[in-house]
């Protein structure tokens, strides 16, 4: 099958989790005998034509702010119109244009990702031309990609329609070797006496009831936050705001082993979105065998299940934290091994590879499902 991945930056992948995903599971996918091809942005650097096996397509798009993603998408849809048996779209901002393939007889997956609308970044405008990008969506592809249950039945309960969907999560490894503490060593940070949020400083992050809930906490081990703290948003501003020695803003991070080295030796990691489906950041969490101090959602839930505790307001998380604190050798090892349990049964790259080729196998020899979401874990 001639396969295409849009709607990433492109790969090899040093950015967000499509880049990721786009990465772990096209080069899986080439290794199993599929021509993968990924569209990448163009820039003025030197790309490689290829990855791994996988074919690397570039573009170029007018920068034009918010709608600079859009017009890139447009020009990768028209662009792969013909050349593929499925385009795949992760992200539905462009679900508008994704008519264009199909009209040459060619399948669009979509990959639906979060509820973009309700991120409380967006206007009143944007989070209206989600909603309208999200109904077409539905309607245009030949079929929907949900990473979550929660998303699926999400996505039903406002789209009654017969366009098949799958549920496939994203995927993470499992980390079972210690890393190096060099970049702990760097920032003055001890193994197994911080706490981490790693995430965009957003509203649906739920990062002030993270702070004032820790503050209110009798923890004395500092909460380091990894996020772009430099962004002009009121919401930014207030997070600045808040003044305690126990608060650490170390900015962003992008070296995945130092991240990966920050997540393995944190004494619990804090996970406050509430927005998304199968969410990358908390899996990497999960990998490292974290205690995981989740918001208590849905989408939350069905990632980490036992593996997390859970809150509801700043209110729960004192009493959480005393129960972290309270945690022996003993149970702190049984705790990991749940977390990497879970993406081990779930969540591990190839299980999710797998279930794509599948697809795509199952979507090369009949025409889709009609009606209603399939179960793929």
């Amino acid at each position: 099958m001639r396969l295409a991945i849009l709607g990433t930056r492109g790969i090899p992948a040093s950015y967000g989790g499509f880049e990721t995903f786009a990465e772990q599971v096209a080069v899986r996918l080439a290794e199993r005998g599929h021509q993968v091809t990924v569209y990448c942005v163009f820039d003025d650097t030197k790309q490689p034509e290829s990855f791994k096996g996988i074919k690397l397509t570039y573009l170029s798009s007018p920068r034009l702010g918010p709608l600079t993603t859009i017009i890139f998408d447009l020009r990768c849809l028209w662009h792969a119109r013909n050349r593929y048996d499925v385009v795949y779209m992760l992200g539905y901002g462009a679900g508008i244009f994704c008519f264009i393939p199909r009209m040459w007889g060619t399948k669009v997956w979509i990959n639906m990702d979060g509820i973009e609308w309700a991120r409380a970044k967006w206007g009143r405008i944007a989070k209206t031309y989600f909603k309208i990008m999200e109904f077409i969506a539905m309607r245009t592809a030949s079929r929907i990609i949900a990473d979550a249950d929660g998303i699926s039945h999400f996505l039903y309960s406002r789209h009654p329609v017969a366009t098949p969907c799958s549920v496939i999560p994203y995927g993470a490894p499992v980390v079972e070797l210690a890393p190096s503490t060099a970049f702990l060593d760097e920032r003055g940070l001890q193994k197994d006496a911080y706490y981490l949020v790693v995430c965009r400083l957003e509203p649906e992050n739920h990062i002030r009831d993270i702070l004032s809930g820790f503050i209110a906490s009798a923890s004395k081990s500092p909460l380091v936050l990894i996020g772009d703290y430099t962004m002009r948003t009121d919401y930014v501003r207030q997070l600045r705001d808040v003044h305690n020695d126990r608060i650490r803003f170390l900015g962003t991070v992008y070296n995945p082993d130092n991240l990966q080295s920050l997540r393995y030796y944190c004494k619990a990691y804090f996970h406050g979105h509430s927005v998304g489906g199968t969410n990358p950041s908390l899996l990497e969490a999960l990998g490292c065998g974290n205690i995981v101090i989740a918001h208590d959602n849905v989408f939350n839930r069905e990632v980490a299940a036992e593996a997390g505790i859970y809150f509801r307001a700043a209110e729960d998380i004192p009493g959480l934290v005393r129960e972290v604190e309270s945690v022996d050798g003993r149970r702190r090892s049984q705790w990991a091994d749940r977390a990497r349990k879970r993406i081990i049964n779930y969540y591990n790259w190839d299980a999710v590879t797998k279930k794509y080729f599948d697809l795509l196998q199952s979507d090369s020899t009949a025409p889709g499902a009609q009606g209603v979401p399939e179960q793929e874990r």
